[in-house]
């Protein structure tokens, strides 16, 4: 028997590609442009949204017939700032420097409009398991557009890859760099990330015409 059913399957795999919360959504792009500039700043991020979506889903879910329809948001956000919380107090204990580098936008997860619209219209109205799988699919494709983002801005700005010189000694002038190759200084800056966002969603696009949209 399979673990998962098809329709269950489908929560976790969905999110992927054909319904990403970035690319076909177009949600949670300020972290998109924000931390992505380097590779690890984005792994990161990805573990702590798969974390707090995850735990979250199932929190919403497990008391959602006892919150009351008027403050239902204010309990959304309750729930998602201590798991952010827990997040931050984590980073600073075993990642000081990278807690400062995401601090600001570790704390922005309480807003992510990802998080938010799935505790709103998925975990409101589905049992725990669903609304784990729910919540680990989407974090799964917010994470994976950010590995991506950043494993190409780091790459191509910086040279290096979770901090590591990959392409050789820039001021030695070693492996790349011995044949004229120079950082692009601009995949640096949060513009970049828009672009290589929009090259994604074209990849993605012309390999699934149905998600292109009707003018």
């Amino acid at each position: 028997m399979a673990l998962l059913s098809k329709k269950d399957a489908n929560l976790i795999k969905d999110p992927l590609a054909d319904n990403n919360p970035i690319t076909i959504q177009v949600l949670g792009i300020c972290s998109a442009l924000a931390i992505t500039a380097e590779l690890k700043a984005s792994v990161v991020m990805a573990i702590s949204v798969l974390f707090v979506m995850g735990v979250g889903n199932v929190v919403i879910s497990l008391i959602r017939n006892i919150i009351p329809s008027k403050i239902r948001i204010i309990v959304q956000l309750v729930v998602v700032a201590a798991l952010v919380i827990i997040v931050d107090q984590v980073l600073k204990a075993f990642a000081y420097d990278l807690s400062k580098t995401l601090s600001v936008f570790i704390g922005l997860i309480i807003t992510n409009c990802i998080i938010m619209g799935r505790f709103e219209a998925f975990a409101l109205g589905n049992g725990p398991r669903r609304a784990f799988l729910d919540g680990i699919g989407n974090a799964l494709g917010y994470g994976i557009i950010l590995v991506i983002v950043g494993f190409f801005r780091e790459l191509l700005g910086s040279g290096t890859l979770f901090g590591f010189k990959v392409l050789g000694d820039p001021i030695a002038k070693t492996g790349l760099y011995s044949i004229g190759y120079e950082n692009n200084g601009f995949m640096i800056i949060p513009p970049a990330a828009l672009i290589v966002v929009g090259i994604i969603i074209w990849v993605q696009r012309s390999r699934n015409r149905a998600l292109i949209e009707e003018a």
